[in-house]
């Protein structure tokens, strides 16, 4: 009740605060006093009201740390210990931490002296204070009842309606559980208990079929949900609960602040989905590397925003060109595709294992950072920007134009599955838009689907080499011309006409594309010339006429007379036996 002992001889059922200016006075009086001043310091408190407390010791139950259980076999924290070495950790930091902590911890401390909570429902004896003989069994007793009774059977319960003669010798134990202990059971109640059916395989007993294959909570649950489902699971089976570990850090706002409600930067998850939608979410929170604390903000979801209006826009683009496209009459093996037709295929099949090595690892930030680059720089950038001449001025059933559809189909149903995990809803949309032929093998949700195979391209390794360094030829290509148009000698980079300067080894490269250099480029020519000196690039103005169909300027537009405005190419395209391109 808050006042010193009746046996105490100078504060004796003192209140506690009240006593405090006495106790200061006594001390002065003896000449113990070194110096009195207010000052701000820790205090025991409550950590809900942040009101002082006062500690009283108690008789409680604990599990031992290191007392050796009657088998001989080792003590809980050398368990413990043992299993942390067999967990796989994410981040891996969070293994040391926790092995830290159970190093170093006390006896567990089981009982709590409060009325709510998980009781502690057996009998001790008054005078030895050791439980009842038949404890195990008097639990049972006492669980069918609360089953059937609620809680309440335990608090209205005597002594005597389960021990009759024994009732004089016995007392109830009036502890609850540590809270910790509840949680720190779910792998039992839970994997073998309420979802017993749904996740409890007992024919992998041998192969770990109790465990869980990821716990995942704040980096606050080394203490907490992790280390006390360590230490049962240790006490119970010898092992962990679980075979990984994930931890995560918290939210804070653009300032490195927590979140409060005080404060006012609370940003609420449910108002960002009514307002920007869930998937924004679930974006922001992949593209957040969760091993530190995680910043939001107004600034930060604009940015997930673009980034997610970026994927859908790829999504729109190669959804719309596939459009006419049916696996079962257009597929054709890779081998009579275009050679960056090729490369695509290749460099997104490259990302698909980058992509399931970070998943493996709950590695998500790497992995979204990873795909948005590809949909904005290795497709937007470069392969759908060239891709659009052909797909858009091929005749709509020439090789060239179905070879491009069979790539971006490949990429597109592939793509979707890496995104699906955290643009659910984008995924599902699109994937319903994919063409659904018999032999394309796709299911209707794509949730049901596992990650997919690209076709097997040929010296893959050499092609992939090769087409980067076409592109870093190309962006030198990109920058002369911008250079050109900031001077107003060009507007569009089809208005440009090339000659490229460069080394023997580059020479070939380019050499091999022929004339789909200009493709590559995006111009209406393209010239190469040996060089002894470094990467040089002549940007000119086209002094020809535009074609109004595909834009390019080139000497034959006005060449024909039915068709005055259109290029010897876009005539054999529309009326004859169509182009044959090579590379692009």
């Amino acid at each position: 009740n808050g006042v010193y002992a009746s046996w105490l001889p100078l504060f004796a059922n003192e209140y506690i605060w009240k006593a405090n200016p006495k106790i200061v006075e006594a001390l002065r009086e003896a000449g113990s006093l070194l110096r009195d001043k207010t000052y701000t310091h820790s205090y025991m408190h409550c950590w809900r009201h942040k009101s002082p407390i006062i500690y009283r010791a108690t008789s409680q139950w604990f599990a031992s740390m290191d007392k050796k259980p009657s088998d001989g076999k080792a003590s809980l924290r050398e368990t413990a210990l043992a299993g942390i070495d067999s967990t796989e950790f994410f981040p891996a930091w969070g293994k040391q931490r926790l092995s830290s902590m159970i190093t170093n911890r006390p006896d567990w401390t089981l009982s709590r002296q409060r009325q709510w909570g998980v009781p502690m429902a057996f009998f001790v004896h008054k005078e030895s204070g050791e439980p009842h003989p038949r404890t195990v069994e008097l639990l049972e007793e006492i669980a069918k009842r609360v089953e059937k009774d609620g809680i309440e059977a335990w608090q209205k319960l005597e002594v005597a309606d389960l021990l009759s003669e024994e009732a004089s010798q016995y007392e109830k134990n009036r502890d609850t559980l540590d809270v910790w202990f509840d949680s720190g059971t779910t792998h039992w109640h839970v994997i073998r208990g309420s979802h017993r059916d749904e996740l409890y395989r007992p024919e992998a007993e041998s192969a770990d079929g109790r465990l869980a294959d990821l716990y995942l909570e704040g980096s606050d649950q080394h203490r907490g949900w992790f280390h006390s489902s360590l230490l049962t699971g240790a006490m119970l089976d010898g092992k962990p609960p679980y075979k990984a570990l994930l931890t995560h850090g918290f939210t804070v706002d653009g300032q490195g602040r927590k979140m409060s409600k005080s404060v006012g930067n609370v940003i609420a998850p449910q108002q960002v989905a009514d307002k920007l939608g869930a998937e924004i979410i679930r974006l922001w929170v992949a593209s957040t590397d969760y091993s530190g604390e995680m910043t939001i903000s107004d600034e930060i979801l604009k940015r997930v925003v673009e980034s997610y209006r970026r994927i859908r826009n790829t999504l729109r683009f190669l959804l719309a060109n596939l459009s006419d496209f049916d696996p079962s009459k257009h597929s054709m093996p890779a081998s009579e595709w275009l050679e960056i037709d090729r490369y695509a295929v290749a460099l997104a099949n490259q990302l698909q294992n980058e992509v399931q090595t970070h998943y493996k690892a709950y590695e998500f930030q790497p992995a979204v950072a990873r795909m948005l680059t590809f949909c904005s720089e290795d497709l937007g950038g470069f392969y759908l920007d060239i891709l659009k001449d052909r797909l858009y001025t091929s005749a709509p059933n020439s090789k060239e134009r179905r070879a491009a559809q069979n790539a971006l189909f490949h990429i597109t149903r592939n793509l979707l599955k890496w995104l699906a995990p955290f643009l659910s809803f984008t995924a599902e949309e699109a994937w319903t838009s994919l063409p659904h032929a018999a032999n394309a093998k796709l299911s209707e949700s794509i949730f049901i689907e596992e990650f997919g195979t690209f076709p097997e391209i040929e010296h893959a390794t050499e092609l992939l080499a090769k087409w980067e360094r076409i592109r870093e030829i190309r962006s030198e290509v990109t920058k002369a011309i911008e250079v050109e148009r900031e001077a107003g000698n060009v507007g569009s980079s089809l208005q440009a006409e090339l000659t490229i300067k460069l080394g023997d080894v580059d020479f070939a490269i380019l050499h091999s594309l022929e004339d789909d250099l200009r493709f590559v480029t995006i111009t209406s020519s393209a010239n190469i010339e040996l060089s002894t000196g470094g990467l040089e690039v002549l940007v000119r103005g086209s002094q020809y006429k535009k074609c109004g169909r595909c834009w390019h300027h080139t000497a034959d537009v006005d060449a024909n007379a039915e068709h005055p405005d259109l290029c010897g190419r876009c005539i054999s395209n529309l009326f004859g036996d169509g182009e044959d391109r090579l590379c692009a």
